[in-house]
């Protein structure tokens, strides 16, 4: 999605299929990646992508082809700096799947709110750009509407269907964070948590004002960050959060 001047969000569907491509995005987050595995190798898996006969495998891939414009692409990522809060409810599944009334028409309801920022950092400042985050003060936790926050850092040598190695237009770095709703991601964004996470803020009333301001830290990426939007649906998550 993007979010207009009013804090509205506008839904991109994509005309081109180059435009189209990642205007939905399954996100799954997994304690350890050998959980991961053992679902993906298990039964659950196989039902969830009609692999339970060959005809229900049929079936899966003719109605995929015929709403999607390319084949499904997926990605890795090992998860830093992790954040979370526990949910004030958790939303019931029947047989581990959200049961939703889906007409084919209309759009799911928005249950969150999901803030992207894609880094294209080179393998030789990996090191020093997580340094630079884990050394950042955050308030996320206190912030209205806060959910959870990961810096992913892409794991291009997973192995898997579709996997292709990550090209150098690929982002190798994203920060996910995850809102109650988009007036809360509004609500951060205008506030003094963002410009003090950014180096924009204000300094205190105790500071030095002859103290001559700090130069900002070379850039670590090799093009600026690319903000990135979603509307979140069919949200399933355990009793403790992220």
């Amino acid at each position: 999605v993007k979010v207009d001047e009013d804090g509205n969000c506008v839904y991109d569907e994509g005309e081109a299929d180059e435009e189209a491509a990642g205007n939905y995005v399954s996100f799954t987050v997994w304690n350890k990646k050998s959980d991961f595995s053992a679902w993906r190798s298990g039964e659950a898996f196989k039902e969830a992508h009609g692999g339970t006969s060959i005809g229900a495998f049929l079936s899966t891939m003719v109605n995929s082809a015929l709403v999607l414009r390319g084949a499904p692409r997926p990605a890795f990522y090992d998860g830093l700096l992790v954040q979370s809060t526990k949910p004030d409810t958790v939303a019931e599944t029947v047989d581990g799947w959200r049961n939703v009334d889906a007409d084919g028409v209309n759009t799911l309801p928005t249950e969150c709110f999901v803030a992207c920022n894609q880094f294209f950092v080179s393998p030789e400042n990996a090191a020093e750009f997580e340094q630079r985050w884990a050394n950042r003060e955050s308030k996320l936790k206190e912030c209205e509407g806060f959910v959870a926050f990961s810096m992913m850092r892409r794991d291009a040598s997973a192995k898997g269907h579709g996997v292709v190695p990550l090209s150098s237009g690929e982002p190798s770095y994203q920060s996910t964070t995850i809102w109650k709703d988009v007036d809360s991601f509004l609500k951060w964004k205008n506030g003094t948590a963002f410009k003090q996470a950014h180096g924009s803020g204000s300094p205190g009333k105790d500071a030095d004002k002859s103290e001559k301001p700090k130069d900002p830290p070379k850039p670590l990426w090799n093009q600026p960050p690319e903000p990135v939007f979603y509307e979140g649906t069919l949200v399933i998550t355990s009793e403790d959060g992220v």
